[in-house]
């Protein structure tokens, strides 16, 4: 399963005077954040982060530019049952799906759309668009969470 290339931040900010959108330092910094970050981050993490560049900025506004970066393709959002909800830079690749491991939080991605597989839906039913995360542990976690319990057991 290949990584996915992710935006840099140029191609973040194109993206959004391509869209429209004034080109502000925030807009900068959170570009860079995310072009330069592989981890996942909630959009409490991107506003303590911004916070401490910028002092007076709001979590509404926070929050408004990742929705909108998300709905541009420049952000992914992905949901983690104990973490919530969680952004990260888009890929740049042909339409994909992803495998996380709720461990380390590595992705890689599925080299096939299962879309494309029989899926049964209603007759009246158009899919405008859908999301598919399979999350687990990836063999070095499923490693650490077997020697822990061996660990506590013995």
């Amino acid at each position: 399963m290949p990584m996915a290339e992710h935006y840099t931040d140029t191609q973040m900010l194109e993206m959004m005077a391509k869209h429209g959108w004034r080109i502000t330092d925030q807009r900068r910094t959170l570009a860079q954040l995310f072009a330069e970050s592989d981890a996942y981050l909630s959009p409490k993490d991107v506003y303590e982060y911004m916070k401490t560049k910028y002092p007076g900025v709001s979590f509404d506004t926070v929050y408004r530019n990742l929705r909108i970066m998300s709905e541009m393709g420049v952000l992914e959002q992905f949901y983690f049952l104990d973490g919530g909800l969680k952004f990260r830079g888009g890929c740049l690749t042909r339409h994909h799906h992803h495998v996380i491991c709720t461990g380390c939080e590595k992705t890689l991605s599925l080299d096939y759309c299962p879309m494309e597989q029989s899926i049964e839906l209603p007759d009246d039913f158009q899919v405008m668009n859908h999301r598919f995360e399979i999350y687990g542990l990836c063999r070095d976690c499923q490693s650490d969470s077997d020697a822990a319990r061996e660990q506590s057991e013995g």
